[in-house]
């Protein structure tokens, strides 16, 4: 459970058009702490997407032997290991803790949900310690949020308004962002999310955990058309349904005991990203959206990039895809939002707790 560092998204100074000037608060350089799920993060990030450290420390070995997270078991390993993950980052960045020169970021943004409760509590606990300590703002940021900024801090010629599909494990929504802070639901999953779904098929095929890698790896070598897999709601709205298909694969390799694992993963794969697909790139013209945006960990399955990369070629809008690093849970989109959110709306009180069931705010 080291801690991996992440790529510097851009060390650009400039300012994409999300990150303006003229604010309720200004700041230049902002922490980010996320410990949402399993992955313990810390990140500073600077005024106009500048990413000058992002340090990840997974969880996966721990949590493979249960083939899922273990809530408990995630909380006290973030325990043990943001400390240290802030530590890098900080020192990855160029900065040291808080000295005779003050403190070394103007703010700290921390996720305070969705996710783990267990978990939220230590991100947003320290977070709060470390602004009381050293006399700079706090920044509450919803995690699904983080996710839409993820994209942002590799990208800085964006066409709004953009229809973002975020898939992850807990997760599958799709949303008009006409701008940061400005969304529209037009979908989400009625029952699993996709990540969820490609966890429990994973694990009902023996190919390992996390589910996401362990799929596509099987895939690699398997042919998306051997089985012919539901598409729920292909047709219909832009709602998504991914049960049924978690269904249809468990009851195909019962009626057929010698199916091809790798068979079987690439035709569910392919399942998965025809439905993701043409949801959004309807939603994209119900909307006229001016781009395609993807985030959230499902964002990094490659056929799924590819796919909505040649969709929106097909529809001749940009399409724009946040780096394999942003999808994943991590702790500079945090710190983007919280950068925006605190120039924008201003400080978070600290008597703002953290909320597992927490959604994301939609305009009317």
């Amino acid at each position: 459970m080291s801690p991996v560092r992440n790529p510097p998204a851009s060390d650009a100074s400039d300012q994409p058009g999300w990150q303006a000037a003229g604010s309720r608060l200004a700041a230049s350089v902002v922490l980010g702490i996320e410990t949402s799920c399993d992955d313990t993060a810390a990140a500073v990030v600077a005024r106009g997407g500048a990413v000058r450290s992002s340090v990840v420390s997974s969880q996966v070995d721990l949590h493979a032997a249960y083939g899922g997270v273990v809530p408990e078991l995630a909380g006290r390993a973030h325990l043990d290991l943001l400390v240290p993950v802030m530590h890098s980052a900080l020192a990855e960045a160029g900065l040291g803790l808080a000295g005779l020169s003050g403190p070394p970021v103007d703010a700290v943004a921390a996720t305070i949900g969705p996710g783990l409760i267990g978990s939220l509590l230590v991100g947003v606990g320290a977070a709060k310690a470390l602004c009381l300590a050293w006399e700079v703002p706090f920044v509450a940021v919803n995690h699904l949020e983080g996710h839409l900024f993820a994209a942002l801090l590799d990208h800085d010629d964006l066409t709004w308004p953009l229809v973002v599909l975020l898939v992850s494990g807990g997760h599958t929504i799709l949303i008009s962002m006409e701008g940061p802070g400005r969304y529209r639901l037009l979908g989400q999953t009625l029952d699993d999310a996709a990540g969820e779904a490609f966890d429990k098929v994973a694990r009902f095929l023996g190919l390992g955990y996390p589910g996401g890698p362990a799929v596509e790896g099987a895939a690699a070598s398997g042919d998306p058309e051997a089985y012919s897999l539901p598409r729920a709601m292909i047709d219909e709205g832009l709602d998504f349904s991914f049960s049924g298909l978690k269904t249809a694969v468990v009851n195909l390799v019962r009626k057929h005991p010698d199916a091809s694992s790798e068979d079987v993963a690439a035709s569910f794969q392919q399942a998965v990203v025809d439905v993701a697909v043409a949801k959004a790139t309807r939603g994209a013209r119900q909307v006229r959206a001016g781009g395609l945006c993807i985030g959230g960990g499902v964002a990094a399955n490659g056929p799924l990039r590819m796919a909505l990369q040649a969709a929106g070629e097909e529809m001749g809008i940009p399409v724009y895809l946040p780096s394999r690093a942003m999808c994943t849970d991590n702790a500079a989109m945090v710190a983007a939002a919280g950068l925006w959110q605190l120039e924008h709306l201003g400080a978070s009180g600290l008597d703002t707790g953290p909320d597992p069931g927490l959604t994301l705010g939609v305009m009317p």
